[in-house]
């Protein structure tokens, strides 16, 4: 019994170290969480002002035409999936992982890949998917010249017609304990389309429209992608946030029944000992 008694005792232990990491994780993550949120907030009215402007350009000039508004037939597909450097997240990356294969696989079209993180990355070049852009150790604290990086790649290679479509697959941060994958087509998109609406006022483009447009048109792509990794990295956070709570708690209640276990082996312990002495002293009567 003693062997036993120290066997939990050497478990609860090692239960008590794991809990304080995942407790320590637990609050890391809940201060990042806060900083990430506080981005968000901050980075959807620059997104929401580019969005207008072209519209209300798009709604002055009527159709024109330009590189980045070309509608053609999609015979290749690019997709920027934004995942995460590291695990212990839950169901984090394979959420977003999952729902860019299903797609990949549905349209049975050529599909080419930028991933953001290292998980993404490993994943998709261990199954030798055509990934042709590879951005890690952003995926916590992303900063718009990544996004600008990210997009200037996809614009390229939509320019050169070397994919005719391309599509955004991100973690859409709803709450602390709500994060739903999700996929939006940047081009060709139904925000930057080129269809007229009533004019109200009369505005003048200076050098011309389509110089405005040329402008406004890789800031949309760039700032989609910004508040796409700021979603991310705010589902990211709340998700190991949540994943280190269950983890704590866990923890807690297998200590709570180690100590159980514990006490009745000890008692165990005790009991046969008593019975023990009790029969070695009936014995010497």
């Amino acid at each position: 019994m003693a062997e036993t008694t120290r066997d939990i005792k050497r478990r609860i232990r090692g239960i008590s170290n794991t809990k304080q990491i995942t407790k320590a994780m637990e609050l890391v993550s809940s201060a990042k969480l806060k900083r990430a949120r506080e981005r968000l907030e901050r980075s959807r009215p620059y997104y929401e002002t580019v969005l207008h402007n072209i519209g209300e350009i798009l709604a002055t000039t009527g159709n024109m035409k330009h590189p980045l508004l070309d509608t053609r037939e999609v015979k290749s597909s690019l997709y920027i999936v934004i995942a995460a450097d590291r695990g212990l997240a839950g169901g984090y990356n394979g959420g977003v992982i999952r729902l860019a294969e299903k797609r990949i696989r549905e349209q049975n079209k050529d599909a080419k890949i930028i991933v953001v993180g290292s998980k993404a990355r490993d994943y998709f070049t261990k199954r030798h998917y055509n990934v042709v852009g590879q951005f890690v150790g952003i995926s916590e604290e992303p900063q718009f010249s990544d996004a600008r990086e990210i997009g200037s790649l996809a614009m390229d290679l939509y320019k050169n017609k070397e994919v005719d479509e391309i599509n955004l697959v991100y973690t859409m941060f709803k709450g602390t304990i709500s994060q739903v994958p999700n996929v939006i087509k940047l081009l060709p998109s139904n925000e930057v389309s080129g269809e007229k609406k009533e004019r109200r006022t009369i505005t003048e483009f200076e050098p011309s429209p389509e110089e405005v447009l040329g402008y406004l048109i890789p800031k949309y792509i760039q700032s989609s992608i910004y508040g796409a990794l700021i979603e991310a990295s705010s589902s990211e956070q709340a998700a190991r946030r949540v994943a280190m709570e269950a983890a704590t708690d866990n923890a807690e209640e297998m200590i709570d029944e180690l100590n159980i276990s514990y006490n009745r082996a000890r008692q165990a312990a005790i009991t046969m000992e008593i019975t023990e002495i009790v029969s070695g002293a009936d014995a010497l009567k």
